[in-house]
């Protein structure tokens, strides 16, 4: 195992070992989970065994992360620059990228050379779109980077979802704006994850779009100009799944639908998760204050960080876009999430639970300490929200 070592002029001699070094493999792999249904249909004959790839995500990934909890564990501040530098860890985020081709086109090969159930295309197309999710994580992880060749497998692997707005969008879009009302992908409070959907997956398209095009405005090209980064991407996505149903016939017509959507909601998923009612301050100048740890909501959950790219520690990722995903840290007093991701995903999805769980976790978070001013509220929900809120006593809320 790799050491890290550096003579500190006051502190002597520091050295680290990333005992996660080789785990990390697990988000490599991650995105070929979907062939375990296939694997497991030929071995057992039964369809039923399709649905193996959706039950692991959201039902064993929760327990797994209960059961192993949290890693709090910060690499030190002196070793960072020795982290970062060491290219094993970038070359798992390439090897990622062409696991989502292979994936999808595998999936797809499998339902246009069997006689399916319709139910059954429909859980391939759900799984497929789930995992086809997680290349919208591996382009987030390399679009923040600064090296053409991160940028560039960004928007290739964004064609596999269908999504090649997303690191435009976010980069220059959620980053400037997030934890505040003007940020179509941060939910707020009271807000259901479905009517997040409605705001968050058009609102953030017509961001990128715009951004793009303001960015070759100023070059003086056209925003139909193959300069373009997101109609790189969406050509791309064009080929691809054209090709399938060239390659597969007409029911991958409704499969890719199916694939595309549930694949966005996936990302919709976690910026529902990631800011809930988080909001910053703004400054007598009229600006925001700078987005800080507590603007986003932390997870340190061992095995679906391992599985994402260490997604989960959002808070040091948004206070700082650039660090790569095996130095990001955990500090004390975050808002932090019951569950990893999918767990969460699961509450998402029943949005009274959600509220039940969420809101008063918000409201005792160290910085609101009750006070809804400093809460982002869904505006359609304001005036039920404070009713309900604004004359609890703010002490009995902290407890």
């Amino acid at each position: 195992m790799t050491t890290y070592t550096l003579q500190h002029p006051e502190q002597g001699t520091i050295r680290y070992r990333d005992r996660k070094r080789y785990l990390w493999l697990l988000s490599v792999f991650m995105p070929v989970f979907p062939m375990m249904g296939i694997a497991a249909y030929y071995a057992s004959g039964t369809e039923w065994a399709l649905l193996l790839p959706l039950a692991f995500s959201y039902l064993f990934i929760p327990l797994l992360d209960w059961l192993f909890g949290s890693d709090e564990n910060n690499p030190p501040e002196e070793i960072v620059p020795q982290l970062e530098e060491d290219r094993y860890y970038r070359v798992l985020t390439y090897l990622t990228v062409p696991m989502h081709f292979i994936v999808l086109i595998a999936i797809a090969a499998f339902i246009g050379s069997h006689e399916l159930t319709l139910w059954s295309v429909l859980v391939l197309a759900l799984t497929a779109g789930s995992y086809s999710g997680l290349g919208i994580n591996t382009a987030h992880e390399l679009g923040h980077k600064k090296t053409q060749l991160e940028r560039i497998l960004a928007r290739i692997v964004l064609a596999v979802p269908a999504y090649g707005h997303f690191c435009v969008e976010h980069n220059r879009g959620h980053h400037t704006e997030v934890a505040t009302p003007e940020d179509p992908a941060s939910s707020r409070m009271g807000e259901s994850i479905y009517r997040f959907a409605l705001r968050e997956i058009p609102g953030a398209m017509r961001r990128g779009w715009e951004q793009e095009k303001k960015r070759l405005a100023r070059q003086g090209r056209s925003q139909w100009s193959l300069h373009n980064e997101v109609l790189q991407s969406y050509l791309l996505s064009a080929a691809l799944q054209l090709g399938l149903v060239l390659a597969f016939g007409w029911i991958m017509l409704p499969f890719l639908a199916v694939h595309n959507v549930w694949a966005w909601f996936q990302l919709t998923s976690a910026n529902y998760i990631e800011h809930y009612g988080l909001l910053r301050e703004r400054q007598e100048s009229g600006r925001y204050e700078r987005c800080q740890p507590h603007h986003s909501w932390n997870a340190n959950y061992l095995f679906s960080n391992l599985a994402l790219f260490h997604l989960e520690r959002h808070s040091d990722h948004h206070a700082n876009p650039t660090r790569r995903y095996q130095s990001l840290r955990n500090f004390d007093d975050l808002p932090q999430l019951p569950n990893g991701y999918y767990g969460m995903y699961l509450l998402a999805y029943l949005p009274w639970l959600w509220y039940r769980v969420m809101d008063r976790r918000l409201l005792a978070l160290p910085h609101i300490r009750g006070d809804l001013a400093r809460v982002n509220i869904d505006p359609h929900r304001r005036a039920q929200i404070l009713a309900r809120y604004e004359r609890a006593d703010a002490a009995a809320v902290t407890a």
